[in-house]
Protein backbone atom coordinates (compact mmCIF):
# COMPACT_ATOMS: atom_id res chain seq x y z
CA UNK A 1 0.00 0.00 0.00
CA UNK A 2 1.50 3.64 -1.04
CA UNK A 3 1.26 6.15 0.77
CA UNK A 4 2.12 9.70 0.18
CA UNK A 5 1.98 12.15 2.78
CA UNK A 6 2.82 16.43 1.99
CA UNK A 7 3.11 18.91 4.33
CA UNK A 8 5.05 22.38 4.47
CA UNK A 9 3.05 24.70 2.90
CA UNK A 10 2.15 28.05 3.33
CA UNK A 11 1.62 31.71 2.21
CA UNK A 12 4.44 33.39 1.46
CA UNK A 13 5.78 36.69 0.11
CA UNK A 14 7.00 36.76 -3.82
CA UNK A 15 11.02 36.06 -2.98
CA UNK A 16 10.62 34.35 0.19
CA UNK A 17 11.86 30.54 0.43
CA UNK A 18 9.58 27.85 1.96
CA UNK A 19 10.75 23.71 2.50
CA UNK A 20 8.00 21.03 1.78
CA UNK A 21 8.31 17.74 3.38
CA UNK A 22 6.74 14.06 2.17
CA UNK A 23 6.57 11.39 3.72
CA UNK A 24 6.27 8.30 1.69
CA UNK A 25 5.49 4.52 2.54
CA UNK A 26 6.07 3.25 -0.90
CA UNK A 27 7.80 -0.33 -1.09
CA UNK A 28 11.38 0.55 -2.41
CA UNK A 29 11.60 4.53 -1.45
CA UNK A 30 15.56 4.31 -1.84
CA UNK A 31 15.46 2.36 -5.26
CA UNK A 32 12.74 4.53 -6.66
CA UNK A 33 13.25 7.98 -8.52
CA UNK A 34 10.99 10.37 -6.76
CA UNK A 35 9.91 13.57 -7.72
CA UNK A 36 7.88 17.01 -6.65
CA UNK A 37 4.66 17.99 -9.00
CA UNK A 38 2.22 20.70 -8.88
CA UNK A 39 -1.30 21.52 -10.00
CA UNK A 40 -2.36 25.44 -10.38
CA UNK A 41 -5.89 26.12 -10.74
CA UNK A 42 -6.93 25.09 -13.91
CA UNK A 43 -3.95 24.09 -15.11
CA UNK A 44 -2.27 20.32 -15.48
CA UNK A 45 -0.69 18.12 -12.99
CA UNK A 46 3.59 19.36 -13.66
CA UNK A 47 6.61 17.53 -12.87
CA UNK A 48 8.62 20.44 -11.75
CA UNK A 49 11.67 18.44 -9.99
CA UNK A 50 12.80 14.80 -10.24
CA UNK A 51 15.78 12.94 -8.22
CA UNK A 52 16.84 9.44 -8.85
CA UNK A 53 18.29 6.65 -6.84
CA UNK A 54 21.46 7.90 -6.95
CA UNK A 55 20.43 11.18 -6.31
CA UNK A 56 20.92 12.86 -9.87
CA UNK A 57 18.48 15.50 -10.02
CA UNK A 58 16.51 17.48 -13.01
CA UNK A 59 14.14 20.69 -12.62
CA UNK A 60 11.40 22.26 -15.21
CA UNK A 61 13.25 25.31 -16.58
CA UNK A 62 10.14 27.12 -14.31
CA UNK A 63 12.28 26.07 -10.98
CA UNK A 64 15.38 25.89 -12.65
CA UNK A 65 18.11 27.88 -10.44
CA UNK A 66 15.41 28.49 -7.27
CA UNK A 67 14.57 24.75 -6.61
CA UNK A 68 16.15 22.02 -4.99
CA UNK A 69 15.57 18.88 -4.38
CA UNK A 70 16.67 16.21 -2.17
CA UNK A 71 16.01 12.95 -0.23
CA UNK A 72 16.68 11.31 3.09
CA UNK A 73 16.25 7.30 2.22
CA UNK A 74 16.39 6.73 6.16
CA UNK A 75 13.31 8.04 6.88
CA UNK A 76 11.86 7.79 3.27
CA UNK A 77 11.37 11.47 2.96
CA UNK A 78 11.93 13.37 0.15
CA UNK A 79 12.40 17.78 0.27
CA UNK A 80 12.30 20.60 -2.08
CA UNK A 81 13.86 23.76 -0.99
CA UNK A 82 12.14 26.48 -3.00
CA UNK A 83 13.49 29.80 -3.16
CA UNK A 84 13.03 32.96 -5.00
CA UNK A 85 9.40 32.07 -4.56
CA UNK A 86 6.65 33.93 -7.79
CA UNK A 87 3.37 34.13 -7.60
CA UNK A 88 3.57 31.76 -10.67
CA UNK A 89 4.72 28.96 -8.03
CA UNK A 90 1.27 29.10 -6.52
CA UNK A 91 -0.10 25.61 -6.82
CA UNK A 92 -0.85 22.49 -4.86
CA UNK A 93 2.51 20.16 -4.86
CA UNK A 94 2.48 16.74 -4.49
CA UNK A 95 5.01 13.94 -4.42
CA UNK A 96 5.28 10.55 -5.87
CA UNK A 97 7.67 8.21 -8.02
CA UNK A 98 8.57 8.89 -11.27
CA UNK A 99 6.24 7.93 -13.37
CA UNK A 100 3.72 8.45 -10.26
CA UNK A 101 2.53 5.76 -9.19
CA UNK A 102 -1.30 5.75 -10.04
CA UNK A 103 -3.74 6.44 -7.86
CA UNK A 104 -1.86 6.63 -4.98
CA UNK A 105 -1.44 10.72 -4.82
CA UNK A 106 -1.31 12.31 -1.73
CA UNK A 107 -3.58 15.37 -0.29
CA UNK A 108 -0.88 17.68 -1.11
CA UNK A 109 -0.09 20.78 0.48
CA UNK A 110 -1.08 24.50 -0.72
CA UNK A 111 1.94 27.26 -1.78
CA UNK A 112 0.81 30.41 -2.49
CA UNK A 113 2.53 33.57 -3.09
CA UNK A 114 1.32 36.50 -2.90
CA UNK A 115 2.24 40.22 -1.36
Amino acid sequence: QVQLVESGGGVVQPGGSLRLSCAASISGFSFRPMGWYRQAPGKQRELVAHITAARSTNYADSVKGRFTISRDNAKNTLYPQMNGLKPGDTAVYYCNAVPPVVPSWGQGTQVTVSS
